[in-house]
């Protein structure tokens, strides 16, 4: 093999800017068209989004009433969404009159609501006109934020559930009730914490936000540079060290960052090239990039803002998520580190010699407060803080260990030793841009979640949960296998419409009662349902990551997208395991930390091995090779046996292991056999 040189940090040279541009276009597709304001407008706006960041990390520390925090989240989110996100393309860079009017609009919703005090809320039942005037405007400006943030799907589906409440009486069994007026509507919708200011909004205001600050720190502190570096310094070399290269940075930068979108340009940017020199083609290069950056969404600490959603739903412990989270997790990222392993053989891959990286040893010596930031939020947890209180916490010391080395230091030293003005000092920080965006960064999932608000609401109201598991329990024969497999086929439809967050809420009270129904474990249905949700972020027309990363690499975005799949596929089987029977759920480590001391720690490895096994053999099946070129009845051994040891039973787990056996020793009986990469 022959040996190229691959420069670090250099993605002009190779990665063209229309790429780049390319890129982020995903990215806006993802989070909205935005702005770019300047002059005083610009100033005014990041004030306000400092504004919005500061008080909430307030509020983590302080106590606020909940009706008081969540109506004062959606105001600020609303002004900031009509300030920030223009109205259409052609009035982009400016503040037209009606977004002012619309964004005092959104203020004047929550200015209502607190004037109203406790007999606000007692009047639900029967508002009168002026409340009806300010829910209606609320909802509609909701839709509104929703449409210039994610774009028109989700604001369609949302008026599709707001249509079901009004004119239910007109449907035919069994999606028939009796339907709602507006006045009903608007006082369970405004008027009560069941509607926008739900659980979907409780979290946003409370979780998602302070981790979308807490990810700003780390970014504007350096963490990101130094991520990427130290996966270069740590992988790079040998064939496969491009491939496990973009795995670990993948975790590493979307770890604090929960965007699979973000993960992918971000890191396409520098390995696009390496990728390349390597022997990568683009559409293969671009598959990984976003297989990589997708395993951001469910990565800890931070997952997706899903996650923050799981825990509520189910009234558990955020540690409790992150906890399930960490098997599925390192079987996430054994997939691609096994796919990559078998691209090294069966690509024909060059050497890949990093020119001026430091040694691993040598930056985590520079930059070790990084990765200390990056585990302080799981100890806080551990320690008994709250959520809130942890990311908090660790927020305070992702700032302080910043101020250890002066190129990561969010406070300029010339600022603090008095060389410079307040004003240039302060608002020219990196400390100052990252509570901007901090803000900035939770607009879109903050509006979405006030849409599905929206939709929760439709559901608690008219009992369209109960009907829809009802209605999927009879298609199934009441089946579990087939209830699994419906349950993952309505996500993934769902989510073909709109985000990971709007698709896990809205299936979490329409679809997982169904799996509940059928004696499996609340948490596992929730798992099963987020995982499937997050697949939805590789299907078109939503496959944002992969159409993101073959914008830079040059590839088509839709074999791209196929390349994505053939990444991520024998990873997103694993759901089934822990549905399908209750030792599965070992995959979840019970589900709770109180039970983690009683778990049965044998039948965990025994499962976790036979997955792992399962994936290996699903891998070696898309990929048509393992150690060697695998031909066509080793391909359907293999897809054999991926689905008997990812199905559970003693016998279905004994089968596949001896089809794995058999495939390892035909390759070995082959082992002298010459085989030919593709070319």
């Amino acid at each position: 093999m022959s040996e190229e040189t691959v420069r670090l940090h250099q993605p002009a040279a190779e990665v063209s800017q229309e790429a780049l541009a390319r890129a982020e276009e995903m990215i806006e597709r993802e989070e909205g068209v935005h702005n770019k304001l300047s002059g005083r407008i610009a100033a005014f706006v990041a004030t306000v989004a400092v504004g919005m960041s500061v008080f909430h990390l307030y509020t983590a520390y302080a106590i606020v009433r909940p009706e008081h925090l969540r109506s004062i989240h959606v105001a600020l989110v609303l002004f900031l969404t009509f300030l920030i996100f223009p109205v259409a393309r052609r009035y982009r860079h400016r503040v037209m009159w009606w977004d002012w009017v619309l964004a005092a609009a959104g203020i004047a919703t929550a200015v209502y609501l607190m004037a109203g005090g406790d007999e606000f809320f007692d009047r639900s039942i029967v508002p009168n006109d002026w409340d009806i005037v300010f829910g209606v405007a609320l909802a509609l400006l909701v839709l509104e934020a929703m449409r210039r943030t994610t774009g028109w799907i989700m604001p369609f589906v949302t008026a599709c559930f707001l249509a079901y409440a009004f004119f239910g009486e007109y449907l035919p069994a069994p999606w028939t009730h009796k339907g709602y007026e507006l006045p009903r509507m608007v006082g369970h919708m405004y008027m009560t914490l069941e509607g926008i200011y739900g659980t979907a909004i409780q979290v946003s205001s409370t979780l998602i936000i302070l981790f979308t600050i807490f990810g700003a720190f780390l970014q504007f502190s350096g963490a990101g540079k130094f991520f990427i570096d130290f996966s270069f310094a740590a992988m790079g070399g040998k064939p496969t060290g491009a491939g496990r290269t973009v795995t670990l940075a993948s975790f590493l930068l979307g770890g604090p960052s929960g965007s699979g979108v973000a993960t992918t340009v971000t890191l396409g940017a520098v390995a696009a090239p390496m990728l390349a020199k390597v022997g990568y083609g683009k559409n293969e290069a671009g598959g990984l990039l976003a297989a990589g950056g997708l395993g951001a969404i469910i990565s800890p600490p931070v997952l997706g803002a899903a996650a923050f959603l799981i825990a509520e739903f189910l009234k558990i412990s955020y540690l409790d998520v992150l906890l399930m989270a960490v098997i599925p997790t390192c079987l996430y990222y054994l997939t691609l580190f096994i796919m990559v392993e078998i691209d090294a053989r069966k690509l024909g891959m060059k050497d890949a010699v990093f020119d001026r990286v430091e040694s691993a040893w040598s930056l985590t010596k520079k930059y070790w407060f990084h990765f200390f930031s990056l585990v302080s939020i799981v100890g806080f947890m551990l320690m008994g803080f709250s959520p809130e209180l942890s990311v908090f916490w660790a927020t305070v010391v992702s700032f302080a260990t910043s101020m250890l080395r002066r190129d990561c230091a969010l406070f300029s030293y010339d600022f603090l030793r008095g060389r410079e003005s307040f004003v240039k000092g302060f608002f020219g920080s990196p400390f100052f841009k990252a509570l901007d965006n901090g803000s900035r960064a939770v607009l879109n999932v903050a509006a979405t979640c006030a849409g599905a608000g929206l939709i929760v609401g439709v559901v608690t109201l008219t009992g369209l949960g109960l009907k829809f598991s009802s209605i999927v329990l009879a298609y199934a024969g009441n089946s579990l296998l087939l209830t699994a497999i419906y349950t993952a086929l309505i996500v993934w439809i769902v989510g073909l419409a709109v985000p990971v967050t709007a698709s896990y809420i809205i299936c979490a009270v329409i679809a997982a009662p169904a799996l509940i129904a059928l004696k499996v474990p609340d948490f596992a249905a929730h798992m099963f349902i987020f995982y499937y949700a997050v697949l939805s972020e590789v299907s078109p027309p939503t496959a944002l990551s992969p159409f993101a990363a073959a914008a830079i690499t040059g590839g088509d975005p839709y074999k791209t997208t196929l390349q994505c799949w053939k990444y991520t596929l024998p990873a997103f089987l694993v759901p089934f395991v822990f549905v399908l029977d209750p030792s599965g759920t070992g995959l979840l480590l019970t589900g709770s930390f109180k039970t983690l001391a009683g778990a049965d720690w044998g039948s965990i490895a025994l499962i976790t091995f036979t997955t792992s096994v399962g994936i290996l053999a699903l891998a070696g099946c898309f990929q048509g090779w393992l150690f060697k070129r695998s031909p066509a009845y080793e391909r359907v051994m293999l897809l054999v046996a991926g689905f008997a040891l990812i199905y559970p039973g003693m016998v279905s787990h004994g089968l596949g292991l001896a089809l794995v056996v058999l495939v390892l020793v035909s390759q070995w009986l082959r082992r002298h056999h010459k085989d030919h990469a593709p070319a």
